[in-house]
């Protein structure tokens, strides 16, 4: 304790706390001539002694923020184009181009360094309507080698177009080899449109890659602060959050404290899954009909097996569908809205349809294609079909 001072009670002869430490500092005693000559020197060293204080705590907070940004995870962004990319006319909701690079989508949204390292890849830069299954293959042989490689990374953001954003989701969610996070992240307006949801989007996105939590829940579509499990993400509506998981909810939300999970899928995904793509060059043809009062099935097609869309098919369609299937084609059934739960035919029934169990018909046409890769034995997809 400092000489002449007593924290416990009133500063003695006039003498405050500052005083005080100004005393210490300069190794004087607390005699009248020191009172003295230290009003003489409050006016001087006040501001010289605020200046230094200012200095020091800056200095530190720098080397503290340096020290943070440093153990920060890491997270890539494998950017592919979509309206996250689109620029035109400042200020419209017009029409656009989609052009602006990763780097240059990253760079306006600072905020970004306070809860990672960022990286990004240019993958493409297109519409997600022109995403193809083989761009599919592809992007997903690139995660898995990025993951394999790259211990140091926490997790992968996928910028991509909104129109099949939850298609490309649903595919990494079943072929991706690893247990850390893969976000798949869009916009439903540019970059220069008026008031645009690219950039809290991403910010949301890196935040769950980046997150511990994220951990083992597979593929994750991030839009509007909610966490969709890839295989329940769908697009419902062209505006911003109009990404939603019909009948389940969602799986977490991003709150201004962190990220936060209300539950995690059961189905089989990511490292639990038997799908290994990294030898597979093509994948099959399967096509998507839609049942409807008064149709007879779709026609003529080369695929190898169908989706069918149906609340229920008429006797000209179960004929249809009997033909192809006596062909070799593997037929399936979904119910329009991807909500219901479909239950198998009976043994008796001579039409054997793969019932789907509460699957959009996109991603049942997914998860048909890579069942092909592996075997075309009806109770073998079936199977396929009740663990994912």
């Amino acid at each position: 304790m400092m000489s002449g001072y007593d924290p416990g009670n009133t500063p003695q002869n006039g003498l405050d706390v500052v005083d005080a430490i100004r005393l210490k500092f300069i190794g004087a005693t607390t005699k009248p001539c020191t009172f003295h000559r230290l009003k003489m020197l409050r006016r001087s060293s006040n501001s010289a002694l605020t200046a230094v204080l200012l200095l020091l705590q800056v200095s530190a907070g720098a080397r503290a923020g340096a020290q943070s940004q440093s153990d920060l995870p890491r997270v890539l962004i494998i950017a592919t184009g979509g309206t996250i990319a689109g620029e035109g006319e400042p200020g419209t909701l017009g029409a656009y181009e989609i052009r602006k690079p990763i780097a240059d989508i990253v760079a306006q949204v600072p905020e970004l360094k306070k809860y990672a390292q960022v990286e990004t890849e240019q993958f493409s830069n297109i519409p997600s309507a022109l995403i193809t299954p083989d761009q599919w293959l592809l992007l997903a042989r690139r995660i898995n080698s990025v993951f394999e490689k790259r211990s140091d990374l926490a997790g992968i953001v996928v910028t991509h177009g909104t129109d099949r954003l939850d298609e490309t989701a649903f595919f990494l969610h079943l072929t991706v080899r690893s247990d850390k996070p893969v976000v798949v992240v869009g916009a439903q307006r540019a970059s220069t449109a008026i008031s645009p949801d690219g950039p809290i989007n991403l910010l949301a996105a890196v935040r769950v890659a980046a997150a511990l939590d994220s951990l083992g829940k597979g593929t994750l579509v991030v839009m509007d602060d909610r966490i969709i499990s890839a295989r329940d993400a769908e697009k419902l509506y062209a505006r911003p959050g109009g990404f939603s998981p019909p009948e389940m909810g969602v799986m977490g939300v991003v709150a201004r404290h962190g990220v936060e999970y209300f539950y995690a899928p059961t189905k089989r995904h990511t490292t639990n899954s038997e799908f290994d793509v990294r030898d597979v060059t093509s994948l099959p043809r399967v096509d998507i009909q839609y049942s409807y009062a008064g149709a007879e099935g779709g026609g003529k097609t080369e695929a190898k097996a169908i989706i069918v869309a149906t609340t229920g098919l008429s006797p000209a369609e179960r004929a249809y569908y009997d033909g192809l299937q006596r062909r070799g084609l593997v037929i399936a059934s979904t119910f329009p809205s991807g909500d219901q739960v479909i239950s198998p035919s009976p043994q008796r029934d001579s039409l054997q349809i793969v019932a789907v169990k509460r699957m959009l018909p996109t991603h049942a046409r997914i998860l048909m294609m890579l069942a092909l890769t592996k075997t075309q034995e009806f109770r073998e997809i079936q199977r396929i079909f009740d663990q994912y």
